[in-house]
């Protein structure tokens, strides 16, 4: 029988909340073609000569503010997946890496050669497939074995845009927080890419519309329901409407009580605490919102450990 390994993959995160290990990691982040694929002539200049001189500081701060005493929230949450996911699967080998941090994707590969691997089930950790995060973690994986003079047998996980347990676990989220709160509108909110991107055969967009359909048919609640995007970064179109310039404008509208819900995030990060919780809270609030309340992602829950497994499972 041969020995199988599974690697759960997200972004990364910095290794400390201080300017020079985000600096190093925004290095890696935005230098990468997927994520940033303006021109290299053209980008890397302003990325090393006004980026990484000031943005670093800046960011540093954000992630003081939701640092944990076990360290990023992102890394917290990626290690307790990977734990339960090992004690659900004990016949595999259960590892996490990270496409521009530490534990490194290459790493956690390595490990596996070591351990006499002979097949891999990789699972980015988004359920949408986009060229700027699914593509980069398939990116790094080929890139490791470019360098190897054995390759184990690959199972990919492109995405679980509509999977059943992902579908059921996000109306479960939302039905309960529609209990609990009592919303004037319930917020759906996709993490952005650039228009262009999607121009280009990104499929990302189309992804969020298939999860939103899908949960849309199985709610059954009054409650008014719409879609926005967040988390815009640099002059260029991103996908609409933005989350925050909404969130400015609902009060005006009589929509004084939202409920957010980010179902292209499995785990807590900066893009949840500090931007939803705490910068688009502001805005709402700022312009005349009464309450707003943020469902989290599902973090280290077992009903996701038990998504996970399916799509082991599935492969």
């Amino acid at each position: 029988m041969k020995k199988k390994g599974i690697l759960i993959a997200n972004i990364g995160t910095p290794d400390k909340p201080e300017k020079k290990e985000v600096k190093h990691y925004l290095k890696q982040f935005l230098g990468d073609h997927r994520v940033i694929d303006t021109p290299r002539w053209k980008w890397l200049p302003i990325l090393h000569g006004i980026i990484l001189n000031t943005r670093p500081k800046k960011s540093a701060a954000l992630y003081k503010e939701i640092w944990t005493e076990e360290g990023s929230p992102l890394l917290v949450y990626t290690k307790a997946q990977a734990r339960l996911l090992q004690e659900q699967l004990p016949d595999y080998s259960v590892r996490f890496g990270m496409a521009y941090s530490e534990p490194s994707i290459s790493d956690s590969l390595m490990k596996f050669e070591e351990e006499g691997i002979e097949e891999v089930t990789i699972i980015p950790l988004y359920p949408q497939y986009s060229t700027t995060t699914t593509a980069s973690i398939n990116d790094a994986v080929f890139k490791h074995y470019l360098k190897q003079e054995n390759m184990p047998h690959l199972h990919f996980v492109r995405e679980f845009t509509d999977h059943p347990l992902y579908i059921k676990l996000l109306a479960k989220q939302v039905v309960e927080g529609v209990q609990k709160y009592n919303p004037d509108e319930v917020i759906i909110s996709y993490h952005g890419i650039p228009v262009s991107y999607v121009e280009k055969g990104d499929p990302y967009q189309e992804q969020c519309q298939a999860t939103t359909d899908a949960l849309l048919s199985t709610l059954e609640i009054d409650t008014p329901i719409r879609v926005c995007y967040q988390s815009k970064f640099g002059p260029a179109e991103w996908l609409t409407p933005a989350l925050d310039l909404t969130l400015m404008g609902l009060p005006k509208k009589g929509i004084k009580k939202v409920l957010v819900i980010t179902p292209g995030f499995v785990s807590d990060c900066i893009e949840t605490i500090e931007e939803i919780e705490s910068e688009n809270h502001d805005y709402f609030m700022e312009n005349g919102g009464v309450e707003f309340n943020y469902i989290h992602p599902f973090n280290d829950s077992p009903e996701f450990i038990d998504l996970l497994v399916s799509l082991v499972e599935d492969k």
